[in-house]
């Protein structure tokens, strides 16, 4: 990694060694031969950042296309190597060479078998760092998987560029890729099919006219990477991008290729000395306008020329301009979590919501005055039609009429600016607010900007209308006048504790200890009622009945109630058990008098939630009252992926989900109500993510996605989906082109018996799963000793607590950190535990075991989730794990589940491949395989250090507090969780 001609007498000094070992057999002449004789990652004398590469094979005639992506990380991580050697302070001079100790053992760890002996001196040497080299040495390591990260980023793009420019011979040019998850490659498939499964170009216009994929932005405590920190990986992006062009037009000699060389050391070196900790806790408000960065700087450009190229592919595969995408067609929106998710967050108020919407209008009008102003140098024609002179008027000023109507659009998005933003420094602001004084929704704005568009159109002058115009129309039709639509989210309990206190207040009794069918016979009366049940501030009198917790809840419906449209979008109820737990927040919002209300969304998280989501909507569905309160019969249900999984372990979990869904779908048809599902998915396979997009979304059960998905996109992953341009491009192609294939190809629905199959493998793997994690009294002493849970809390990396409640064990721990903790040691627990136990008791049985594995081969679905634990599987290291155990643990009987949880993970890996017909894990995954050959010693030498900080900040006895020595190693935990989080490509 580093240059090694130094780095002989310092690692010598450490192992109290005088110049070479004596011993050619010992494993410090070991280190020795690996040192002298190896070169690094970060040893690269001649940079090919600016010149092609040097291809593997000496007789190919040109480099393959990985050897540039091999080029970009060598020369950056020489450049690193450089600016720490040179920066580096007196407390951390070593940081060069440890650096290379560690790697070089954890390498040869690994080509040698995984040998203890090696292993055992990576432990050594990282126990003989003082605290400051941990920190510094961990640093190093993790900036430079943060580096290769951003270098693959753009060799993503790259390959994608180059993919591109091998089409561009083509008579008639693609604008987006002709392969299977593309928009570019479904609409032609689609086309080609025949018999019973044709599909028209009007089929296929019209689901693309129509369809919506909505992404909702969350904010959650396992994003590591500050806001400053993801700006300056952008800036560098943008450079490898610039150092392309150079490399393609053989400049590498060029006063732009030594610029571009300064640039970017100057970014890796700014990155090296900026402080990556977060110092304070983030509080709601930061960590939406850290979520709204990639809205602004990226999506805002991306989405429309996403859009541009679509509506260009429609035209080109169905047959002309009459196949264009509307400008107002929103096949793509954005909605967010950040600043409305107050579901065990007490940080998230009235207030925080109130100013995160209100600063969303703020920015949403800066965007837009920005490109109307440029409109306005841009749009100098004179002729317009009829219909607009009559707007414009026919005086001097009008002279130039879409210039004169621009600047009144402008005028009027600046006293919107001013508007809203009055309201975030004074609760009752003095600026007027009319329809005639600000756009107060998107469709006020779009009418204006239309009406220039066609004007243009109709007197010959289209050509005009592409690019910005186009894009600005796109943009508002897609991100409206708030750029983002916040939803609000709070757990079930806290609406029946408001409504027992307004039952008590009312002296009709305590709602909360009736029954349910005298709940839903009260609440069905009161939802018809014209009359509130309690006016605004009636609790200020009677704080007896109204607990703080209970006014914050009523006041946040009456925020709810002051908040313009298209402000806010969903009211989701998390922990949603029974039919009241809905109807209850339908009452409050009529109560506080929401003239617009907010979608209810029941989000139904545990297995016995899923279980039972039939019985509740059921309910639900036969009360008149409820169904009268739906838009247009309109329902939206959001699965919980993430808790699911923990309550029941992944393959009993996505079974449930899969059912649920299902049965769900039938139940809305049969009543006649046109239902949404939001998935409420994370990054980690554990929480419902996968790395395929595409595939995940296409095994869903059929006819249950119908052309609308809501998703939310979480933590870490929003910058890796959308951190910059052409990535975020592809993401929504991605996403549109399954959304496409999901509703147009035919999926069979597994046989009966796959069913039974799928409902046995689910009945052992949960069984299996809840007998450690819930029945084993060893589990918890074990989990909070041999993983970092304990310590997530102390950490500033998310204005959420790790818990929703401060008491209480791993059932009360939320889903995120629990991934987040087992993903930190690379054991992965979550994902696999029950799976191989399934797998292995139907394979032995001569009854299932054939059957299982031809349900493997034809049914995608069962063949995806196999495809995802087998990808885990390959990603996991027990042997790491089995470290942290025999550092951190001192429970005999925890250390003794530790061995037989490794045990259950190596028989894991032998059914699951038994199953695929696989000789090793991941086998027909090479990009998996080669990325985890790179990465793995340095991942590896995170671990050490991480269980070594660990083991030190356990030491500190209490009373010590917030001594320099406790800051110190929590900063270099932070910085092992970032660096671990960098290599595994996911945090939480």
């Amino acid at each position: 990694m580093f240059r090694t001609s130094t780095t002989v007498q310092t690692c010598a000094r450490r192992m109290n060694l005088r110049g070479v070992p004596h011993s050619r057999n010992s494993a410090n002449f070991q280190f020795y031969r690996l040192a002298t004789t190896q070169a690094t990652s970060f040893t690269e004398p001649n940079s090919t950042l600016l010149r092609p590469p040097q291809p593997l094979d000496e007789n190919a005639a040109a480099p393959e296309v990985d050897a540039y992506l091999r080029a970009d990380v060598k020369a950056m991580g020489s450049m690193l190597g450089r600016i720490i050697s040179t920066t580096t302070t007196s407390t951390t001079s070593n940081t060069f060479d440890s650096v290379e100790r560690l790697r070089l053992l954890a390498k040869e760890w690994r080509e040698n078998g995984k040998d203890d002996g090696t292993f055992a001196q990576m432990a050594e040497y990282a126990a003989s760092l003082s605290n400051e080299e941990i920190q510094s040495v961990a640093r190093a390591f993790t900036h430079f998987l943060a580096l290769a990260n951003t270098a693959e980023a753009h060799h993503r793009t790259r390959k994608n560029r180059t993919y591109m420019a091998s089409k561009s011979l083509e008579e008639v040019p693609l604008a987006l890729m002709d392969k299977r998850d593309s928009c570019g490659g479904v609409i032609p498939e689609l086309l080609q099919r025949g018999g019973e499964n044709a599909v028209r170009p009007s089929d296929v216009y019209e689901s693309l006219c129509s369809q919506q994929v909505e992404l909702v932005l969350t904010a959650h405590p396992t994003e590591v990477n500050k806001r400053t920190i993801l700006q300056k990986k952008k800036t560098v992006l943008e450079l490898l991008s610039k150092a392309d062009e150079i490399r393609a037009g053989g400049r590498d000699k060029s006063y732009e290729a030594s610029l571009l060389l300064q640039d970017l050391e100057c970014q890796i070196s700014s990155l090296w000395q900026s402080d990556e900790v977060a110092r304070a806790k983030p509080s709601p408000q930061e960590e939406a306008r850290r979520g709204m960065l990639v809205l602004e700087s990226v999506l805002w450009e991306a989405l429309p020329e996403f859009l541009e190229k679509l509506s260009y592919t429609m035209q080109r595969e169905l047959g002309g301009e009459e196949y264009a995408l509307p400008l107002t067609a929103c096949p793509i929106k954005f909605s967010s979590w950040m600043g409305g998710d107050r579901d065990g967050n007490p940080n998230v108020t009235p207030d925080v919501t109130r100013e995160v919407v209100w600063r969303n209008r703020v920015q949403s009008a800066e965007l837009i005055i920005k490109e109307v102003h440029a409109l306005i140098d841009e749009l100098t024609v004179l002729n317009c039609t009829d219909a607009f002179r009559a707007v414009v008027g026919n005086s001097d000023e009008a002279r130039e009429p879409y210039r004169y109507f621009l600047r009144q659009i402008r005028h009027k998005l600046e006293h919107t600016r001013k508007w809203a933003d009055s309201y975030l420094d004074d609760s009752e602001p003095t600026i007027s607010a009319t329809q005639d004084d600000v756009y107060m929704n998107k469709q006020q704005l779009l009418d204006d900007l239309i009406m220039v568009y066609d004007s243009l159109v109709e007197t010959n002058n289209g050509n005009m209308t592409k690019g910005r115009l186009t894009h600005l129309i796109r943009n508002v039709a897609s991100f409206g006048v708030t750029l983002c639509a916040l939803d609000v989210r709070q757990e079930s309990t806290r609406h029946t504790e408001a409504l027992d206190a307004i039952t008590r207040h009312l002296g009709i009794g305590s709602y909360a200890e009736w029954d349910e069918t005298t709940r839903i016979s009260w609440l069905s009366q009161e939802m018809t009622s014209k009359r509130p049940l309690l006016r605004y501030g009636d609790w200020n009198d009677a704080s007896e009945l109204f607990s703080s917790t209970v006014v914050d809840t009523l006041e946040t419906f009456a925020m709810i109630a002051e908040c313009q449209e298209e402000s806010l979008g969903a009211y989701v109820i998390s922990q949603a058990t029974t039919p009241s737990d809905v109807m209850a927040v339908s009452l409050l919002q009529r109560n506080a008098g929401v003239s617009q209300p907010l979608r209810v969304v029941p989000l139904f998280e545990t297995l016995d939630d899923l279980n039972g989501a039939t019985k509740t909507m059921e309910t639900l569905y036969s009360t008149a009252a409820y169904v009268g309160s739906l838009v247009n019969r309109k329902q939206e249900i959001m699965i919980g992926y993430s808790d699911s999984a923990k309550d029941a372990g992944r393959l009993a979990a996505s079974w449930a989900q899969y059912e649920t869904q299902e049965a769900l779908a039938a139940q809305a048809k049969k009543y006649q109500i046109d239902l949404t599902f939001f998935h409420g998915k994370g990054g980690t396979v554990g929480r419902g993510g996968n790395p395929s997009t595409f595939n995940a979304i296409l095994s869903h059960a059929p006819d249950t996605i119908n052309g609308n998905f809501r998703v939310t996109e979480q933590g870490e992953m929003i910058y890796q989906n959308f951190g910059h341009k052409e990535r975020a491009e592809r993401t929504l192609d991605i996403y549109t082109a399954a959304v496409l294939a999901e509703k147009q190809l035919e999926r069979p629905a597994p046989t009966e018996n796959q069913r039974a199959l799928m409902n046995k493998l689910s009945q052992i793997s949960c069984d299996a799963y809840r007998q450690i994690v819930r029945g084993d009294d060893r589990f918890v002493p074990y989990f909070r000793s041999a993983t970092p849970e304990l310590e997530l809390s102390s950490l500033n990396i998310g204005s959420r607590p790790a818990k929703r409640k401060a008491s209480g064990g791993v059932e009360s721990l939320r889903a995120i950190p629990w991934i987040f903790a087992w993903t930190q040691t690379r054991l992965n627990l979550p994902t696999w535990l029950g799976v191989g136990q399934a797998i292995d008791e139907l394979l032995s049985s001569e009854e299932y075991a054939e059957d299982l594995r031809k349900m493997y081969k034809e049914w995608d679905s069962f063949r995806t989730t196999i495809d995802l634990v087998e990808m885990v599987l390959a990603k996991s290291e027990p042997d790491v794990a089995k470290h942290y155990e025999d550092v951190l643990v001192s429970d005999p009987l925890a250390k003794e589940l530790g061995s037989e949880i490794r045990n259950v993970h190596l028989n894991t890996e032998r059914a699951v491949l038994e199953l695929a017909g696989h000789e090793t894990l991941g086998e027909n995954n090479e990009l998996l395989a080669r990325v985890l050959k790179v990465r793995n010693p340095y991942v590896d030498c995170l671990n050490v250090l991480q269980a070594e900080t660990l083991k030190r900040l356990r030491s500190v006895p209490d009373d010590e507090g917030t001594s320099e020595r406790k800051k110190l190693l929590n900063d270099a935990l932070l910085t092992t969780i970032t660096g671990i989080a960098n290599g595994m490509g996911n945090t939480g």
